[in-house]
């Protein structure tokens, strides 16, 4: 159940953004659930966590923008 609105969520991909100041880091089709009403977003635990890792690894190598494939740095 969705943790906003508390509709069904369905299995989806997701582009996430996140902006470090220096840099925009752009992963593209991200595992998660979806809500069919609200749209919110929700990570496992695991794809939260491996995220985070690929953010941080960017923040180190990057400056200015990042488009990143999920499948593929995973």
């Amino acid at each position: 159940k969705c943790t906003s609105c508390g509709s069904k969520v369905i299995e989806a991909t997701t582009t996430s953004v996140t902006d470090l100041g220096s840099c925009i880091v752009i992963v593209r089709n991200v595992p998660c659930y979806k809500c069919e009403e609200c749209n919110e977003v929700i990570y496992t635990l695991d794809v939260a966590e491996r995220l985070e890792q690929i953010i941080d690894k960017a923040k180190q190598i990057m400056h200015g923008i990042a488009v990143l494939e999920y499948t593929n740095v995973a």
